[in-house]
Protein backbone atom coordinates (compact mmCIF):
# COMPACT_ATOMS: atom_id res chain seq x y z
CA UNK A 1 0.00 0.00 0.00
CA UNK A 2 1.20 3.47 -0.86
CA UNK A 3 -0.02 6.91 0.16
CA UNK A 4 0.51 9.52 -2.54
CA UNK A 5 -0.05 13.04 -1.19
CA UNK A 6 0.06 14.67 -4.63
CA UNK A 7 1.29 18.25 -4.29
CA UNK A 8 2.67 19.41 -0.95
CA UNK A 9 4.00 22.86 -0.10
CA UNK A 10 6.54 22.20 1.39
CA UNK A 11 7.11 19.33 3.85
CA UNK A 12 4.90 16.53 5.18
CA UNK A 13 5.42 13.98 7.96
CA UNK A 14 3.48 10.70 7.73
CA UNK A 15 2.60 8.27 10.52
CA UNK A 16 0.38 5.21 10.28
CA UNK A 17 -0.83 3.44 13.41
CA UNK A 18 1.79 5.35 15.41
CA UNK A 19 4.65 4.21 13.17
CA UNK A 20 6.79 6.98 11.69
CA UNK A 21 6.93 6.58 7.92
CA UNK A 22 9.22 9.51 7.35
CA UNK A 23 9.33 13.10 6.23
CA UNK A 24 8.47 13.84 2.63
CA UNK A 25 10.30 16.95 1.42
CA UNK A 26 10.42 16.54 -2.37
CA UNK A 27 8.29 14.98 -5.12
CA UNK A 28 7.02 12.40 -5.29
CA UNK A 29 5.35 12.92 -1.92
CA UNK A 30 4.73 9.20 -1.52
CA UNK A 31 5.00 6.89 1.51
CA UNK A 32 5.05 3.09 1.62
CA UNK A 33 2.34 2.03 4.10
CA UNK A 34 2.95 -1.71 3.82
CA UNK A 35 4.97 -2.10 7.04
CA UNK A 36 2.41 -0.30 9.20
CA UNK A 37 -0.97 -1.05 7.58
CA UNK A 38 -3.30 -3.59 9.15
CA UNK A 39 -6.63 -5.13 8.22
CA UNK A 40 -9.59 -3.00 9.29
CA UNK A 41 -9.39 0.54 10.64
CA UNK A 42 -6.04 2.36 10.58
CA UNK A 43 -4.95 5.64 12.16
CA UNK A 44 -3.27 7.90 9.60
CA UNK A 45 -1.58 11.15 10.65
CA UNK A 46 -0.20 13.63 8.11
CA UNK A 47 1.46 16.80 9.41
CA UNK A 48 2.20 19.56 6.92
CA UNK A 49 4.43 22.57 7.56
CA UNK A 50 3.03 26.00 6.69
CA UNK A 51 5.27 28.53 4.98
CA UNK A 52 6.97 31.15 7.17
CA UNK A 53 5.57 34.13 5.19
CA UNK A 54 2.03 32.88 5.85
CA UNK A 55 2.72 32.79 9.59
CA UNK A 56 4.08 36.35 9.42
CA UNK A 57 1.03 37.52 7.46
CA UNK A 58 -1.27 35.83 9.99
CA UNK A 59 0.54 37.37 12.95
CA UNK A 60 0.26 40.81 11.37
CA UNK A 61 -3.52 40.61 11.91
CA UNK A 62 -2.85 40.74 15.67
CA UNK A 63 -2.11 43.95 17.59
CA UNK A 64 1.48 45.25 17.43
CA UNK A 65 3.85 44.06 20.14
CA UNK A 66 6.92 46.06 19.03
CA UNK A 67 7.74 49.62 17.94
CA UNK A 68 8.62 50.16 14.27
CA UNK A 69 10.41 52.87 12.35
CA UNK A 70 8.93 52.12 8.91
CA UNK A 71 10.02 48.55 8.14
CA UNK A 72 12.86 48.66 10.71
CA UNK A 73 12.55 47.60 14.32
CA UNK A 74 12.91 50.68 16.51
CA UNK A 75 14.07 48.73 19.58
CA UNK A 76 13.85 45.22 20.98
CA UNK A 77 10.65 44.88 23.01
CA UNK A 78 10.92 44.27 26.74
CA UNK A 79 8.87 41.05 26.57
CA UNK A 80 11.50 39.59 24.20
CA UNK A 81 14.43 40.75 26.35
CA UNK A 82 12.71 39.14 29.35
CA UNK A 83 12.37 35.84 27.46
CA UNK A 84 8.57 35.97 27.57
CA UNK A 85 5.99 35.31 24.86
CA UNK A 86 4.40 38.17 22.96
CA UNK A 87 1.60 39.76 25.01
CA UNK A 88 -0.54 39.97 21.86
CA UNK A 89 -0.35 36.27 21.00
CA UNK A 90 2.00 36.63 18.02
CA UNK A 91 4.08 33.52 17.36
CA UNK A 92 6.78 35.23 15.29
CA UNK A 93 9.32 37.98 15.82
CA UNK A 94 11.43 39.71 13.19
CA UNK A 95 13.56 42.83 13.11
CA UNK A 96 12.27 43.80 9.65
CA UNK A 97 8.69 43.99 8.30
CA UNK A 98 8.86 41.44 5.49
CA UNK A 99 5.12 40.86 5.11
CA UNK A 100 1.91 42.72 5.97
CA UNK A 101 -1.57 41.50 6.85
CA UNK A 102 -2.96 42.52 3.45
CA UNK A 103 -0.35 40.53 1.49
CA UNK A 104 -1.65 37.47 -0.31
CA UNK A 105 -0.97 34.14 1.38
CA UNK A 106 1.41 31.84 -0.46
CA UNK A 107 0.13 28.47 -1.63
CA UNK A 108 0.95 26.15 1.24
CA UNK A 109 -0.12 22.85 2.77
CA UNK A 110 -1.52 19.58 1.51
CA UNK A 111 -2.73 20.44 -2.00
CA UNK A 112 -3.33 16.88 -3.26
CA UNK A 113 -4.89 15.02 -4.77
CA UNK A 114 -4.33 12.42 -2.04
CA UNK A 115 -4.48 8.83 -3.28
CA UNK A 116 -4.26 5.45 -1.59
CA UNK A 117 -2.68 2.98 -4.00
CA UNK A 118 -2.67 -0.79 -3.70
CA UNK A 119 0.26 -2.66 -5.21
CA UNK A 120 1.11 -6.32 -5.62
CA UNK A 121 4.57 -7.82 -5.98
CA UNK A 122 4.73 -10.34 -8.79
CA UNK A 123 7.76 -12.54 -9.37
CA UNK A 124 8.73 -12.84 -12.99
CA UNK A 125 10.44 -16.02 -14.13
CA UNK A 126 13.75 -15.92 -15.93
Amino acid sequence: MYLDLGRVQVIAEVKLNGRDLGILWKPPFRADLTVAAKAGANDLEVRVVNLWPNRLIGDDHLPEDTEWNGNNLRRYPQWLLDGKPSPTGRLTFTTWKHWRKDDALLESGLLGPVLLEAARVVEVGR
